[in-house]
């Protein structure tokens, strides 16, 4: 099953990418889902289409939070609270990327040849794919695995002291939790998940370019493609039209000499609807693009450290920071952020130094004497 999660700048028409590259593999007789909030205002996509999911996050939210809310119960009458109906309840801020990701999750499960997925614009994109990973992270900090060994003794504790223990229902809806979560994950850093970027040619398509290149990077995650979409003519004899197009096309050269398999898309001079406009839009379901690698080069016969390469392309020196902690590496680049764990070789060493050449981040590393294994006299 090939997964193409499609992002890109507002108003770029990611949504209509979306639905005519599902709608093109459809009628080419392969089993395609659609996953999408915005698919319905593009009009019938008439037989032969692809089937659709639309994530509801209303409906998401008041399903769980009730479920949550039965398993909870007695300890919610412990504390004299007063259960919530169906009807009282309204989403909450957050809601939308839950489902978004259940439905990644759910959608991964079914029995399809292509999974496509409408992301929300590229920023937001980014940190909603980076959300099941620091999730789980804040998970095993605040409710370490270990700890849950010792509930069997809550019970009797709880006798001995007189007053009611946390209860067993937290743990085990924190090992629900994980368990999404990890589901989630295990689709995102899949090998045949990729992110697809449409753009409209302008100096936004370029900001755009460089935020998901670092994003995705940071995160480990390949760019499948880019799509250059509303490209104008560059033949029209309208001199306005004719600059209008220049520029978008001066635009483009920049794009492609960044990601030379650009894929451009016509404009249709008009808001495409329904299939027959759609079905213009497709881009073509290639191989998978693999994430470029984090390796670790040995160099300790040499200069007696090891070198652990990230790829960040688009890194700024000034925008860079780093920091050990544990087994873990706190990475800052711009606007993002993410906690890495370290390579079992590399956490019996110390951190000695770090560069950026071009686009390659490069941490030295030393073995720390009083836990590097000493070799044979």
């Amino acid at each position: 099953m090939r997964i193409i999660l499609v992002t890109g700048n507002g108003g770029a028409g990611r949504t209509s990418v979306a639905v005519g590259t599902a709608l093109a593999e459809a009628r080419g007789g392969r089993r395609v889902l659609l996953v999408s909030a915005e698919a319905g205002d593009l009009g019938d996509l008439g037989p032969g289409g692809p089937e659709v999911l639309v994530p509801d996050p209303a409906t998401d939210f008041r399903r769980e939070f009730l479920a949550f809310q039965a398993r909870s119960s007695t300890a919610l009458d412990l504390l004299g609270a007063a259960p919530f109906e169906d009807a009282e309840l309204t989403e909450l801020p957050g809601s939308g990327q839950v489902a978004m990701l259940r439905a990644i999750r759910d959608a991964a499960a079914g029995d399809w040849d292509l999974v496509l997925v409408e992301l929300p614009p590229v920023r937001e994109a980014l940190a909603l794919l980076a959300l099941p990973a620091q999730l789980r992270r804040y998970l095993r900090r605040l409710l370490p695995p270990e700890r849950q060994a010792a509930r069997a003794l809550r019970p009797m504790l709880a006798q001995l002291a007189g007053v009611p223990l946390p209860a067993q229902w937290l743990y085990e809806t924190t090992a629900r939790w994980e368990a999404e979560l990890a589901a989630v994950q295990d689709v995102v850093d899949s090998p045949d998940t990729a992110v697809r970027l449409v753009v409209e040619p302008g100096p936004a398509a370029e900001d755009a370019l460089r935020t998901a290149r670092l994003g995705l990077a940071l995160q480990g995650l390949a760019l499948d493609g880019l799509v250059a979409n509303r490209v104008l003519p560059a033949d029209s004899p309208d001199p306005w039209f004719a600059a209008l197009a220049a520029e978008q096309h001066r635009h483009l050269a920049a794009l492609r000499e960044a990601r030379p398999e650009l894929h451009e898309l016509p404009h249709l001079g008009r808001d495409p609807r329904g299939a027959e406009d759609l079905a213009l839009l497709a881009v073509p379901v290639g191989e998978p693009a693999a994430p470029a690698e984090w390796t670790v080069e040995d160099r300790r016969e040499a200069d007696g450290i090891l070198v652990w390469h990230v790829p960040l392309p688009g890194a700024v020196k000034g925008a860079l920071s780093l920091v050990r902690r544990g087994d873990e590496l706190l990475l800052a680049v711009g606007p993002f952020r993410r906690a890495v764990p370290l390579p079992p070789v590399l956490r019996r060493c110390t951190v000695t130094g770090a560069g950026l050449v071009d686009g390659d981040l490069r941490i030295r590393f030393a073995p720390d004497p009083g836990l590097w294994p000493r070799t044979a006299p």
